[in-house]
């Protein structure tokens, strides 16, 4: 992504300092938004399918949406933490190709990032639970998006700016580079746009490689070796989250989400999103949205 590529804003939804017992202990949690931790106290744990990090004093975590993560506490955790939604025009995402938790050490500037953004927006805490399946429903989404109008036009510029500075230290990383440095084509990036824009309508293979004036076979080859999947794939993974993000913080049925995010026929869809995500659509809805 080239700095002028970057179109996405983060739009604050809980923060909070919290001491965490062994009752933080969940598992598969996959949410439609961010969450950064800073831990002062205690130790946890946190794991997705690569990786089991282990939360601790003095290290700052980024969970990125749509990861799927385990949340584990043996004896206590003290954690600073927001969630964050990430908004984009163009509905691609910061850390598309970087679905995984990251670890950096903290530094004092972070604590003071976390307590300014604290100050200035009170009363975000997740109230009487710390269990995903509770707060991750879209009436608690919508209600806490809707804070964002209730507080001063100022703090909200600068809680936008703060979200930005924790973002950035998470993107210093090597490995963050190592991923993004590879400079993508134009035209592989165009396809990209194209996908993320149009995920509503019959996309196939040849057309995208009639945009960019390529060979389907050459298109295909050149979109894995930037993107490390064939488009097809990458397709159904994007419409597939776009499902997930309409299921938390909608309220629409599952076959119109299907249709909205460019499915054929609800069997059809059902299959690709348990493909991608281990579970049905319904039993995701069931996990994240109060019925």
């Amino acid at each position: 992504m080239q700095n002028n590529d970057f179109k996405g804003s983060f739009s604050l939804l809980n923060a909070d300092h919290i001491r965490l017992n062994k009752n933080w202990n969940y598992h598969n949690v996959i949410s439609p938004f961010y969450r950064i931790y800073l831990i002062d106290d205690g130790a946890g744990s946190l794991g997705d399918s690569s990786q089991d990090l282990i939360l601790e004093k003095g290290f700052l975590y980024l969970v990125p949406s749509f990861t799927i993560c385990n949340h584990h506490c043996s004896d206590f955790l003290s954690q600073y933490y927001i969630h964050v939604l990430e908004e984009s025009a163009d509905g691609n995402s910061l850390f598309a190709t970087s679905r995984k938790i990251h670890k950096i050490a903290s530094n004092e500037q972070d604590m003071v990032i976390f307590k300014r953004i604290l100050s200035l927006n009170p009363g975000r805490d997740l109230g009487k639970t710390d269990n995903p399946k509770l707060y991750d429903k879209q009436p608690t989404l919508a209600g806490f998006r809707q804070r964002n109008n209730l507080i001063p036009f100022a703090d909200y510029i600068e809680t936008q700016g703060l979200i930005l500075q924790l973002m950035s230290r998470f993107m210093n990383r090597n490995d963050f580079h190592n991923e993004k440095d590879t400079k993508i084509p134009s035209r592989i990036l165009e396809a990209i746009h194209f996908m993320q824009t149009n995920l509503h309508t019959n996309i196939t293979v040849e057309q995208l490689a009639e945009r960019a004036s390529q060979h389907p076979n050459y298109f295909s080859r050149l979109f894995q070796r930037y993107t490390s999947e064939r488009p097809l794939s990458y397709l159904q993974k994007k419409r597939v989250e776009r499902a997930q993000f309409l299921i938390a913080t909608t309220s629409l049925p599952l076959s119109e989400i299907a249709s909205e995010t460019g499915f054929e026929s609800l069997s059809y869809f059902s299959r690709i999103f348990k493909n991608v995500t281990g579970l049905s659509p319904t039993h995701y809805k069931i996990n994240n949205h109060i019925v």
